[in-house]
């Protein structure tokens, strides 16, 4: 079969407000999970899962590795972040073929909302 791409994890100090943040986002549901973690989506998804892993240190520095989220409409999907409980960092990029508008996660992880033309 090879190699493929089956989920990134996401460290967090509080798992369950961090992946209902990304359930209501990306409009997935929980799958099947260990104790204290949370695995949004299953292994045979055609996207990769999203695995939320419980961890007791918090969140220091850049993450060097962030999601990229396509969206149709970049205003409402910067108020839903927001009502979510996530926040902006106030860096947007305007490109020819379209705009990237950084926010965070609950917990600070970074990510693109990417509006394309």
């Amino acid at each position: 079969m090879g190699n493929r791409w089956s989920g990134v994890t996401i460290d967090c100090l509080d798992v369950t407000r961090v992946s209902t943040f990304w359930s209501a986002l990306l409009d997935r549901p929980p799958g099947p999970s260990e104790p204290g973690w949370v695995y949004l989506g299953h292994p045979e998804d055609p996207q990769p899962r999203l695995v939320f892993q419980p961890v007791s240190e918090p969140k220091t520095g850049k993450v060097r590795l962030h999601l990229d989220i396509t969206v149709d409409d970049l205003d409402h999907a910067v108020s839903q972040v927001i009502s979510l409980g996530g926040h902006p960092t106030g860096e947007r990029h305007d490109y020819d073929e379209g705009t990237v508008v950084v926010m965070t996660d609950p917990e600070g992880h970074e990510f693109c909302l990417v509006h394309y033309r």
